[in-house]
């Protein structure tokens, strides 16, 4: 069963001007494993993006609870390249007392958008 729905999306040129502004911005947001791409390279800002639009949109769908953690939400490939949402702390304890058991997520950029759609499932 659907337990709640959310969306976000993200002005690439914008969100890229900001982690180059503030470099460190990228690992306060970011795990290791959502900064590298599956070679180890660093990700382009259209997937970074991508990535935060969608730990926007699980904070929308939890209800925009206080104190959650930018690492206790990660959005990383699954063996098939698809991207696969895993929450642990305080997304977790959320998703938890929400009666959320399981996670879908999309992932789109183009035309300098980011968005991410995730559906949260009980």
């Amino acid at each position: 069963m659907i337990v709640a729905v959310g969306i976000d999306v993200v002005l690439v040129d914008r969100f890229a001007r900001a982690l180059a502004r503030t470099p460190l911005l990228v690992e306060r947001l970011f795990t290791e494993a959502e900064r590298h791409t599956a070679g180890g390279g660093p990700r382009s800002p259209e997937s970074l993006a991508a990535r935060f639009a969608a730990k926007e949109a699980v904070a929308k769908a939890l209800g925009a609870p206080a104190g959650l953690r930018w690492h206790d939400c990660e959005i990383v490939p699954d063996a098939d390249g698809r991207p696969w949402l895993t929450v642990t702390g305080t997304v977790a304890a959320a998703a938890t007392e929400r009666g959320i058991g399981r996670w879908h997520v999309s992932l789109s950029h183009d035309g300098g958008i980011a968005s991410a759609m995730v559906v949260a499932e009980s």
